[in-house]
């Protein structure tokens, strides 16, 4: 039978210990793990507790790798696995990895909304999995009773927060020039994508996003007519960097000091994206999981950028790479941040907030 955890968190009471655990000066740890253009990324707390979102493809190769990644961290478990969604690069691996590794929590936006890219194959696979563990139905505004660290669910099932997260709200004279995507003629803007639970992270002053997949359209909902999110420290490119997500009117409001870019070698990376990210003022630097092959020279400098092997496709998410490297980010509570290319040892700080 299925252990349900109650979603009934007391925001207080959460917000009181993060805010204790900031107080302590110890980092949040973030690893961005290479799963060849789907998303894995592994959070661990202050308090020693950890949080993953998503699992990248089915097989054994990305559940190694993340695995591998988590004993690094010093890890025996994973006590919060976060599904975004349940398209084949983000939840394709969850069950190789409850092979491999133990995990505790199961977060997710409920059931699929699609049809199509085996979603429900990979559905019917997660759910025995989950039924070990507890299960919690992200809901919005919700924080995640893990330890350490806030982490604050602003999208999930189609739908955005409607209230201003605290020190947020201000108007965003963008919005009357956006443009909404006909959702109708694209089935990535529908769907599973558009489903994606999205999360505001942070400890002490520093502040990041991880919206998963979430689509153009639900983007604007965040930041249209005013800015429920606020200013951030990192931002996680929404979708891989498809140009179907990462909506200018969002992106600007949000100010991010850096962007992280969760690319593969053929999958995400796209020009326009590119193009929005840096021409964000105060952007300081963009940071890449992988080269983009299609990017050509919108690419970071090589510094920047984790993997820097070609070929490949959006579909299986090859090659398959022997010896692969995550992007590092080491979070303080007084917003200061280093980052860390893992390939060549690159790293750069990012100072305290003023």
């Amino acid at each position: 039978m299925r252990k349900k955890l109650p979603f009934l968190f007391f925001p207080v009471l959460v917000l009181t210990c993060a805010m204790g655990w900031a107080q302590s000066g110890k980092p949040l740890n973030v690893y961005f793990i290479d799963v060849e253009g789907g998303q894995s990324t592994l959070f661990v707390t202050p308090a020693g507790q950890s949080l993953l979102v998503d699992t990248g493809w089915a097989g054994g190769r990305d559940a190694d790798r993340i695995v591998a990644v988590a004993k690094q961290a010093g890890l025996k478990q994973i006590d919060y696995m976060v599904l975004t969604h349940y398209h084949g690069d983000h939840a394709g691996g969850l069950v190789d990895l409850s092979k491999r590794f133990p995990i505790k929590n199961f977060v997710d936006h409920g059931p699929p909304m699609e049809e199509t890219r085996n979603v429900p194959t990979t559905f019917a696979g997660y759910v025995p999995v989950r039924e070990k563990g507890q299960h919690i139905l992200a809901e919005l505004g919700a924080h995640l009773p893990i330890k350490g660290a806030d982490f604050t669910v602003v999208s999930a099932a189609a739908e955005t927060i409607s209230k201003p997260l605290p020190g947020a709200g201000a108007a965003n004279s963008l919005c009357s020039g956006s443009q909404a995507k006909d959702e109708a003629k694209d089935d990535l803007l529908a769907g599973e994508n558009k489903q994606s639970v999205g999360m505001v992270i942070s400890l002490g002053k520093f502040r990041m996003v991880d919206f998963g997949d979430l689509t153009w359209n639900k983007e604007h909902d965040l930041a249209c007519p005013n800015n429920l999110i606020g200013t951030i420290d990192l931002y996680l490119v929404s979708h891989h960097g498809q140009d179907i997500s990462s909506n200018p009117v969002m992106v600007n409001a949000l100010h991010p000091r850096v962007a992280v870019m969760n690319n593969g070698a053929k999958k995400g990376g796209a020009v326009a994206t590119f193009e929005t990210l840096k021409s964000l003022p105060g952007l300081e630097d963009l940071w890449q999981l992988h080269y983009a092959e299609d990017a050509g020279d919108h690419n970071m400098p090589k510094d920047f950028i984790a993997n820097l092997g070609t070929g490949g496709t959006v579909q299986t998410g090859v090659p398959n790479e022997g010896t692969v490297y995550t992007i590092h980010v080491e979070a303080r509570p007084d917003g200061s941040f280093t980052v860390t290319n893992t390939r060549n040892g690159k790293q750069k700080e990012y100072g305290p907030h003023k």
